[in-house]
């Protein structure tokens, strides 16, 4: 993968937390500590969900070699466009006292929410031969920077920015695998 695919990928795999982040923030202006450890858990687990898929995908890799290609499309598609139909769905409101009932664990189960797509992109990503460990800590990073961001700024810029920037990422997500798509096909040359 070029850099560029690396920098959107990483990009559209952020955009639901960081969509999150702006919901939690817009209810209730976190501290800094409290969006930088927030931050943190939602990066670790967005860096290690593709791992996981990346694993599972070169189990799988050998037996689907022919068409790992159309699968890869069909997966980041499909992602893609569930991330464009929940940006297009009502915002909901964030209920400031369950969320802070639910701590650690609510903290970490919404993370483990927002990163299952990574999972399947890294099946994806396996089939393309990718190398997971720049993806995965290329994830992690923009996914801490950009969720820590979204917290802080929360308050001042509303949930439905989340909901555009989640929608972006679908838009990328699906360019990336028509791109996979039309590379392995040699459909331009």
């Amino acid at each position: 993968m070029t850099p560029l695919a690396i920098a959107a990928l990483s990009l559209s795999m952020s955009t639901d937390a960081f969509a999150a982040a702006v919901g939690r923030g817009a209810s209730h202006r976190p501290p800094l500590g409290k969006a930088v450890r927030n931050g943190l858990v939602f990066g670790v687990i967005e860096a290690i969900t593709p791992i996981i898929g990346w694993s599972l995908g070169l189990v799988a890799a050998s037996f689907v070699e022919a068409i790992d290609h159309w699968i890869a499309f069909g997966l980041l598609g499909a992602v893609g466009a569930r991330m464009l139909w929940e940006a297009f769905q009502p915002v909901e409101a964030f209920d400031a006292e369950a969320s802070a009932r639910r701590g650690l664990l609510g903290l970490i189960a919404t993370a483990i929410g927002t990163s299952i797509d990574a999972a399947a992109v890294g099946v994806s990503l396996a089939f393309i031969g990718a190398n997971i460990w720049i993806v995965a800590l290329s994830i992690g990073f923009t996914t801490f920077a950009l969720t820590t961001l979204g917290m802080m700024i929360g308050s001042a810029v509303g949930a439905r920015f989340g909901k555009l920037a989640e929608g972006l990422g679908g838009v990328l997500l699906i360019g990336i695998g028509v791109t996979i798509l039309v590379e392995h096909m040699h459909w331009l040359g």
